[in-house]
């Protein structure tokens, strides 16, 4: 696969969204992607999609890789914020050094990872290795993860304050406490993370967004912003269900009080076009900016500031648009759409979750207006 899906694995795929969408209910309830579900997404070749080829992967472009977890997203976004964390892994996993990838890849590039970075958590140094304990929140898909990445500190690395790491752990060295009751993306399986005096060794860990050891162009895409964006696409999915869920309402809704049928009123023809307007202006301008930072990186060149400033509006942008447009087509629905076997009240508290992620949060509209501005961006700022 280089930008498309092969034949015979869009017809795995179609098949799974197809599964996917008449399982809706049973993700909610379950607060967790079913396991078969997850096998589904390994078969279609979605975990393998953004893998370097050097380890068995496809190595695609990134905006064909968000282009999947989109279509997944519009089927369900729990299943497609599950999805996501496959071009993260790939990324991430390119700071640690080969012979760790060579474990993590020993049985194929079909690997799902999964994690929570907050709250760091001091790790302690015991013979050249590292005790790891500790409890993590938001360790999104964790329930079918093979690798499970836990934030830590190392205090006495000589940096003051210590920076940010991730460590690796096979995952059935993670407890997963399941406290995950929200609004939305209740399929995500977001619970906690409890790692209770684990011995690993150092080179399994890794700082975030720190130097790269594997050269390749999807390790060398800014991680902060390839997170941020891999979320966004989620809130696009949702937006695009809620888009099509009210053209086909519209076109055959009859209002128990005589009124004309829905597709017949000009204030639904009007907000339906509006909606989709902003919902193609906001994805047209990710996928824009996104493949014009793959191109460097594919060339070898880094993203520079302005690029990274450019990466994290057009996510901003795009999971706010996601919200506008899913509300839209939730207030032109009137009372069908709060009836809970209607998946359009779905498709907006979804997306209004995906908004509330700290990658996509409003600091980062002041940062990257400090760059286009010509100053210093804020400290951290990927």
């Amino acid at each position: 696969m280089t930008d498309t899906i092969e034949t015979e694995r869009s017809v795995e795929l179609d098949a799974l969204l197809h599964d996917i969408r008449a399982r809706r209910g049973e993700i909610e309830a379950q607060r967790r992607v079913p396991r078969d579900i997850v096998q589904g997404l390994r078969d279609a070749g979605i975990y393998r999609a953004a893998v370097p080829k050097c380890h068995g992967g496809d190595g695609a472009s990134l905006s064909a890789v968000f282009r999947l977890i989109e279509r997944i997203s519009e089927a369900d976004a729990s299943v497609g914020w599950v999805a996501s964390f496959a071009p993260q892994g790939a990324n991430y996993f390119g700071a640690l050094p080969d012979y760790r990838l060579k474990e993590i890849y020993a049985n194929g590039p079909d690997v799902v990872g999964a994690g929570g970075l907050f709250p760091l958590q001091p790790a302690e140094r015991v013979e050249g290795r590292l005790r790891i304990n500790g409890r993590w929140k938001f360790g999104s898909g964790s329930t079918g993860a093979d690798w499970i990445s836990v934030g830590i500190v190392i205090p006495d690395d000589g940096q003051k304050p210590p920076p940010p790491r991730l460590i690796v752990l096979p995952a059935e060295q993670v407890e997963i406490v399941e406290n995950w009751e929200v609004v939305g993306l209740n399929g995500t399986g977001s619970h906690d993370l409890v790692v209770t005096d684990v011995i690993a060794d150092e080179d399994w860990s890794f700082i975030r967004g720190g130097p790269v050891l594997l050269n390749e162009p999807i390790c060398h895409f800014p991680a902060m912003a390839l997170a941020a964006l891999s979320f966004a696409v989620v809130g696009l999915g949702a937006a695009r269900a809620s888009l099509d869920a009210i053209c086909e309402l519209a076109a055959g809704k009859m209002s128990i009080t005589g009124a004309p049928r829905l597709g017949d009123r000009t204030y639904a023809q009007a907000g339906i076009a509006k909606a989709e307007v902003q919902y193609q202006a906001a994805r047209a301008f990710l996928y824009e900016q996104v493949d014009a930072a793959w191109a460097r990186v594919v060339a070898g060149d880094p993203v520079d500031v302005e690029g990274r400033a450019m990466l994290r509006l057009a996510a901003n942008h795009a999971s706010r648009a996601a919200v506008d447009v899913a509300d839209a087509c939730f207030a032109l629905a009137g009372t069908t759409a709060i009836f809970l076997d209607n998946p359009m009240q779905r498709f907006l508290r979804d997306a209004l979750v995906v908004n509330q992620h700290a990658f996509l949060g409003e600091g980062h509209y002041e940062s990257a207006g400090r760059v286009l501005l010509g100053m210093q961006p804020a400290p951290g700022f990927p």
